[in-house]
């Protein structure tokens, strides 16, 4: 395949970066220098580079063809058993390392590739996590990536049914989540590429906020004394977040992303709220 080519089928299958992800393909795969990319159209005859061109013009992530996606400082592998971490979740991250007092432990429920939990513990060595998922495929890549950024030794990791099973958190000073949230009902217009990843890690039922109302009921009068909730959510979310905090008897202070969209939902007690304002 010719770059020149390689860039043209990328634009025809519908891919914006088209030129940037080639360039991306044929320096990780076809092993060409990247400043040759920019003064030569170099041919490479690899089948590995046509295969993920294939796949790529048919939509599949790119990440998913990599196997591997850098998100915050660390890099993380990935497969169609986790969502891809995306710039927009590093600002949970950011926020819950600023908020977290000393030697914290906290979970990270939902956690996929564990990107959450795992750059949260490289940021801050005096933390520890427990990382939860349904999925015994998901937690497999947590582990492997924990290991693979150096946090595994204060990482544990749990399977369980977050909407059937409650937890035991007494012991954390904060549960933190990217939960599924996108409505159903918006499948149709969302882009091709989320056809590969985990549906049930995408979709939530009750307009998206089942997981929401459902982890603020179940662990509402555990989150007290000076710990949060720190959710990621859809930016058009804050409204609904902050009715389902007010029912229990919580507020809710929101955070924009890279983007100035709302993305993060910080949720306390009203009592603790109260105390903070008045220190």
């Amino acid at each position: 395949m010719i770059f020149h080519e390689a860039i043209a089928a990328l634009r025809a299958a519908g891919i914006e970066e088209a030129e940037t992800e080639a360039r991306i393909l044929f320096t990780d795969l076809g092993r060409v220098p990247a400043y040759k990319l920019h003064t030569e159209d170099p041919c490479v005859n690899d089948p590995r580079l046509d295969d993920a061109l294939r796949r790529r013009a048919n939509r599949e992530p790119l990440a998913y063809i990599l196997g591997e996606v850098s998100f915050y400082r660390e890099t993380y592998r990935v497969s169609p058993n986790v969502l891809i971490p995306r710039a927009d979740t590093e600002i949970l991250v950011e926020h819950a390392i600023r908020l977290l007092p000393p030697n914290a432990f906290f979970f990270d429920f939902c956690t996929g590739s564990g990107c959450i939990a795992i750059s949260v513990l490289a940021a801050r060595p005096d933390c520890t996590a427990c990382a939860v998922d349904i999925s015994e495929k998901a937690l497999a890549l947590t582990i492997d990536n924990a290991k693979r950024n150096g946090v595994f030794d204060r990482l544990t990791v749990k399977r369980a049914d977050l909407l059937r099973e409650k937890l035991d958190v007494s012991a954390a000073a904060a549960i933190l989540s990217n939960p599924p949230y996108i409505a159903p009902s918006e499948k149709e217009t969302l882009a091709p590429e989320l056809a590969y990843e985990p549906q049930n890690a995408l979709f939530a039922d009750e307009n998206g906020l089942l997981f929401y109302r459902h982890l603020l009921s179940a662990y509402q009068d555990d989150i007290k004394e000076g710990r949060f909730f720190l959710f990621e959510i859809g930016c058009t979310q804050s409204e609904a977040l902050l009715s389902l905090a007010a029912e229990r008897r919580m507020l809710a202070e929101f955070f924009s992303d890279y983007g100035g969209h709302t993305r993060v939902a910080l949720c306390r007690s009203l009592a603790d709220t109260l105390r903070l304002s008045s220190t």
